[in-house]
């Protein structure tokens, strides 16, 4: 067997284990029916198809988008590499997929057309799965096959039963918005689309969404992203390297706005034995201390000096501490922190330079402006947010 065959076949069966996790994920998301709960059925398993068909759909688009693309310019890649996840405590299923180029590509052209023909696959792909989501709603009156208690109230049930007046204990899992679903969400039937609380249990509708706040993440400008050689391609390397750098330390600014406040616990983030044998002050100097040290970690992908990194860390830190003392209430998306600490670990923020540099053509100026308009479409800061109830409303 050659080498090429094993690697198809490898291939194929992490396809196929993607497509299993995803259906895993699918049933519990949006049914409530985990595998690892007693009488978990076969039926069960197949309603998670409803999910991961169209979500598996988009991402191969994306994917192959690239793949199409770089085959048109005779770079020699791979075909997907998918990566199952095991959809346990409310995990999609995958990490998404992967191609591998086997050799650099030459040129700006070829690297931005490469690069920009992914997200714009898998935005068309999104839309077409969003609008059937969207025409195809069911009446209102479903989600009341998920929630029966809500039924007492009728179709004002949101007035009653989210946040404090949530009747606990459990978990309130609310989706963010973005310019892009509102839009499509006018073609819906009146009055058939779903409290934003609600969305999981409509899983085309919710695979849909999801791939819009992927499509959005990879269209980030920064170093290797999608966006990445977008503006690349648009600016060229010095403009790319000042857009990429402000948009990576905007993105961190952000992602860690709240995390540690003038009114955070410390408690909250340090084993007991240190809680024990620290005062406050000590406890919240300890988190300050190893929060800095994250960011000092996560700002190195920008290539700065030592010196210059430490100043940026400490600096982006004394700016979110001195926001939330004078407006407590501000709050970043803390989930985005891995992201961008895995992005500027293993991606870069900064675009290594192409072999060949030439200017685009109008066309593809104009498809590269299109796809920064997808970015603002599609942009979705807090995608998904989670509230833990432990005490049943009065």
């Amino acid at each position: 067997m050659s080498r090429e065959t094993k690697r198809i076949i490898f291939q194929v069966v992490l396809f196929v284990a993607t497509l299993g996790t995803t259906t895993l994920a699918g049933a519990e998301w949006a049914y409530g029916k985990s595998i690892l709960m007693e009488g978990y059925s076969w039926d069960d398993f197949l309603s998670g198809f409803n999910y991961s068909l169209p979500f598996l759909f988009i991402l191969s688009a994306h994917e192959f988008g690239h793949y199409f693309t770089a085959v048109y310019h005779r770079v020699k890649t791979s075909l997907p590499y998918y990566i199952p996840l095991p959809p346990f405590f409310f995990i999609l299923g995958t990490l998404g997929a992967v191609i591998r180029l086997r050799e650099r590509v030459p040129s700006t052209t070829k690297n931005f057309d490469i690069g920009v023909a992914g997200p714009l696959a898998g935005f068309v792909a999104a839309i077409g799965v969003l609008v059937y989501a969207f025409l195809t709603l069911p009446p209102p009156e479903y989600v009341f096959q998920f929630h029966p208690d809500y039924q007492q109230y009728g179709l004002d049930y949101a007035a009653h039963v989210y946040g404090e007046n949530m009747k606990g204990p459990g978990v309130d899992i609310v989706l963010g918005n973005n310019i892009m679903f509102t839009m499509l969400s006018w073609i819906a039937p009146q009055g058939s689309v779903p409290n934003m609380h609600e969305v999981i249990h409509y899983p085309a509708l919710f695979a849909g969404y999801l791939s819009l706040v992927f499509t959005s993440l990879n269209l980030l400008p920064i170093g290797q992203l999608d966006g990445g050689h977008v503006v690349y391609g648009l600016f060229g390397s010095r403009l790319h390297r000042w857009i990429a750098s402000v948009t990576f330390v905007g993105f961190v600014f952000f992602a860690g706005l709240g995390v540690v406040t003038p009114v955070s616990e410390p408690s909250d983030f340090l084993p007991e034995f240190l809680v024990d044998s620290l005062p406050r002050i000590g406890q919240l100097l300890v988190v300050i201390a190893g929060f800095v040290l994250f960011l000092f970690y996560t700002f190195k992908a920008l290539g700065l000096s030592r010196a210059n990194t430490w100043m940026t860390a400490i600096a982006v830190f004394a700016v979110q501490y001195l926001a939330t003392w004078m407006i407590p209430s501000l709050s970043g998306y803390s989930g985005w922190l891995l992201f961008a600490f895995l992005v500027g670990r293993f991606g870069g923020v900064l675009h290594p330079p192409a072999l060949i540099e030439e200017p685009l053509t109008p066309g593809r100026k104009l498809i590269g402006w299109l796809a920064l308009l997808i970015f603002v479409l599609c942009m979705t800061p807090w995608p998904i947010e989670m509230l833990l109830v432990t005490e049943t409303a009065p």
